[in-house]
């Protein structure tokens, strides 16, 4: 694990610990953020200011193609209940899922910093977020940054039952993406869909995609 200074530089992805942990240090710079994912590699949290970054041994990733619809969803889907914007309220996305984690977690890694950071990436177009609305209020969503044709995923939240399963659908459908970065495994991506594969058959992908 290498400790970052003031120059735009990571070490070789295959340095981490045995958890992903890569570096800690650096900053959260449009050059540095831009280096990090066109790296493969993404900055999962800050422990007393210093932001840890991560390039996890084993990626779970989605394929749009891959995406599971239940039965139920689809009923949900059809029924009309839901709008869905992009990039109409990046702000009011991120910050709902630094909410949402911090109600359900007791904590969250989107502090005031990570939530400017990305907005600023916004604002110069490399994050973007999917809006699910009902009437009219937002009630889920998901954003992350764009690499050329992968999307990587940093967080999602719903105010009401299946909107951030919505969101994730949708930007599957919308056939933008070849590649969905989940980052790490949990169970409710790999119920729709999601799988795990090797930072080194990611890091290939990224390799194509990641220039489109």
């Amino acid at each position: 694990m290498d400790i970052l200074g003031k120059q735009i530089a990571f070490p070789s992805q295959q340095q981490t610990e045995p958890d992903g942990l890569l570096a800690i240090g650096g900053d959260l710079s449009e050059e540095r953020l831009l280096l990090a994912y066109r790296s493969g590699i993404f900055p999962w949290f800050s422990y007393e200011g210093i932001i840890h970054w991560f390039c996890p041994p084993q990626r779970m990733v989605l394929f749009p193609a891959s995406i599971k619809i239940s039965k139920s969803m689809k009923q949900v889907l059809n029924s009309g209940i839901f709008n869905f914007t992009q990039d109409k309220d990046f702000e009011g996305v991120i910050k709902n899922c630094s909410y949402t984690h911090s109600l359900n977690d007791g904590g969250t890694w989107i502090d005031d910093d990570f939530i400017q950071a990305y907005m600023k990436m916004h604002q110069i177009g490399h994050a973007h977020s999917i809006e699910v609305w009902q009437d009219d209020i937002l009630v889920g969503g998901l954003y992350g940054m764009v690499i050329g044709k992968i999307f990587c995923g940093e967080s999602m939240f719903s105010k009401v039952s299946n909107a951030s399963k919505a969101a994730l659908i949708h930007i599957c459908r919308s056939n933008n993406f070849s590649l969905i970065d989940c980052q790490v495994s949990n169970d409710h991506l790999i119920s729709m869909g999601a799988e795990v594969i090797s930072r080194k058959r990611f890091l290939e992908i990224l390799a194509l995609e990641g220039t489109k």
